[in-house]
């Protein structure tokens, strides 16, 4: 039988992109007393849903990931060559030291944050790149996160890349996620996902590949939206109420039933 603490914990693990504070907030209204055992659940969130951070040193967000994390609960960062805490209730980085990277492909992984990054800032408004050796350092692991927040309009997006790419086959395989919650008036999540393979002499060549793979992934989902919005969303609901006029809902109150909505006259 599922605990409390497991259900509490699936909804820290279900919370849209840039919504997890509210859902925190609403676990605190339900159930108070879980939210003291949430760190693990919140841990995992930020790792697999590559929560950034701003650390000191850094002119950069950075990625939070098991890729890049440290055996002594710390993280570290290429680009500042830095390592920090987290606080993962908070989202926040602290402690800042020097941590030098320590791997036979360190070279490769320079390069391959470097014209990752560079790709990045073309193809995305605003986004965080990772570029870190793995656990075996035999194959190198390139991350992305593109997040965009309109609270105001009643919608979020989260972007995930995740690669691993081998230097000695020259090959590079990963998988896209796209996730996107609207909840203006309803409650639509899309959650999506593509799995991608390519391989290149050079590193220039591998961040090509990637980038046209994505490109191609956007085009999809970009028809996949239009036809929803022409076809089966509109087969959902009539665009106009049978009388074929909009109803004017401020004044609704006003309304006579048979006279004003119906066209008809009202008995006096």
């Amino acid at each position: 039988m599922v605990t409390k603490s497991e259900t509490v914990s699936s909804f820290v693990q279900a919370a849209p992109p840039g919504e997890l504070s509210n859902v925190v907030e609403d676990i605190k209204a339900l159930a108070p007393s879980e939210v003291r055992s949430l760190e693990p659940a919140f841990k995992k969130y930020n790792e697999e849903q590559y929560t950034t951070v701003k650390v000191s040193g850094s002119s950069q967000t950075v990625i939070v990931s098991s890729y890049n994390a440290l055996d002594d609960g710390r993280y570290f960062d290429i680009a500042s060559q830095t390592s920090f805490e987290v606080d993962h209730s908070s989202q926040t980085a602290s402690s800042a030291q020097s941590h030098t990277l320590d791997s036979r492909n360190a070279d490769t992984i320079q390069s391959l944050l470097k014209a990752f990054s560079a790709a990045a800032t073309e193809h995305f408004p605003s986004s965080t790149v990772g570029v870190y050796p793995t656990d075996s350092d035999s194959s190198i692991a390139i991350l992305l996160v593109a997040n965009k927040y309109s609270p105001q309009n009643f919608w979020n997006g989260r972007w995930r890349s995740t690669y691993v790419f081998d230097p000695s086959s020259k090959s590079v395989s990963g998988t896209v996620k796209v996730d996107v919650h609207y909840y203006e008036d309803g409650n639509v999540r899309m959650s999506t996902s593509k799995k991608v393979e390519a391989s290149s002499s050079s590193v220039e060549g591998i961040v090509r590949e990637i980038a046209k793979a994505e490109n191609k992934f956007q085009e999809e989902l970009n028809r996949a939206f239009s036809t929803l919005a022409e076809g089966s969303f509109k087969g959902l609901r009539r665009q106009l109420p049978v009388t074929r006029q909009r109803v004017e809902w401020e004044k609704i109150a006003g309304y006579r039933l048979g006279q004003d909505i119906g066209g008809g006259r009202s008995k006096s």
